[in-house]
């Protein structure tokens, strides 16, 4: 576990889905991902004061490329501030782990103040819908025991890339997570969860399931319709979220996205 000195309220930024390829010409879409995840770094930038803690929820790359994780890596860093990474479904884990090698972007637990963020690989190898294996869930079992045994942890925040609750679109019904009754099953028998945070479907979702808050958080390229049957893409603008954490379990948190850029995408597609 890594500790953080953090400010109160801890102040969390997520970003999520950059869909990087190993050229920065790459796009998904006809969107260019580098310069989506550029745009959003910017608006963090100029917005974000303070930041104790980074944290990118899958998807890191398009096309599992070591060029995509490195470009990654190096946007973010110029931050200065500490920042995680989890594995989506178009990613290579065991390739993310080799480029971050002797970085702390692969941990898995991070406290800050009385706050435990708990990061979760739900990525299967060329499959698009995830699935939490009994490592990871042993992991979460654990960590959640000794957490709520441990008089100054107060609250805790589980970070995973895939949807845990079924998507709002028609589509989206065999992508996400395939075990998130198991999942929620656990959470609910510790009362320090207080949120679970993913991405994945790429759109802004803030709301209760089984007792705990549940986030999304659009992608910083394109975005996903929602409530529709087919796949269709929205034409809202990238975003990222962030997060105040109070030391008395509050959470306050809220989506910006880049505004004053036009991006190009295929609004036509049918599929990606």
């Amino acid at each position: 576990m890594t500790r953080l000195t953090a400010q109160d309220p801890v102040r969390l930024v997520q970003i999520t889905d950059t869909h990087l390829r190993s050229s920065a010409a790459g796009t998904l879409l006809k969107m260019n991902t580098q310069e989506g995840l550029e745009s959003v770094l910017k608006t963090i930038d100029e917005n974000e004061n303070g930041i104790d803690l980074i944290v990118a929820t899958g998807d890191i790359s398009q096309d599992a490329s070591r060029e995509a994780y490195e470009n990654f890596l190096g946007s973010i860093s110029k931050f200065n501030v500490p920042y995680r990474w989890i594995a989506g479904n178009h990613d290579n884990a065991e390739l993310m782990a080799q480029v971050a090698e002797n970085m702390d972007a692969c941990g898995k637990s991070v406290r800050a103040n009385n706050w435990l963020v708990l990061l979760l690989d739900s990525s299967i190898a060329s499959q698009v819908h995830g699935c939490l294996n009994r490592e990871e869930l042993a992991f979460l079992r654990t960590s959640l025991e000794q957490t709520q045994a441990d008089d100054d942890i107060g609250h805790c925040l589980v970070c995973v890339h895939h949807n845990p609750v079924p998507g709002s679109a028609g589509w989206m019904k065999d992508i996400g997570l395939e075990n998130g009754n198991e999942l929620f099953d656990i959470l609910e028998r510790f009362s320090k969860v207080k949120a679970v945070v993913y991405g994945h479907i790429h759109q802004e979702l803030d709301f209760m399931h089984n007792g705990i808050r549940c986030f999304c958080t659009p992608s910083t390229c394109i975005q996903f319709k929602p409530n529709v049957a087919e796949f269709a893409l929205d034409r809202l603008n990238p975003g990222y979220r962030t997060f105040r954490l109070y030391s008395d379990g509050r959470i306050e948190s809220e989506v910006i996205r880049v505004t004053g850029v036009e991006f190009e995408a295929d609004y036509t597609s049918v599929g990606y």
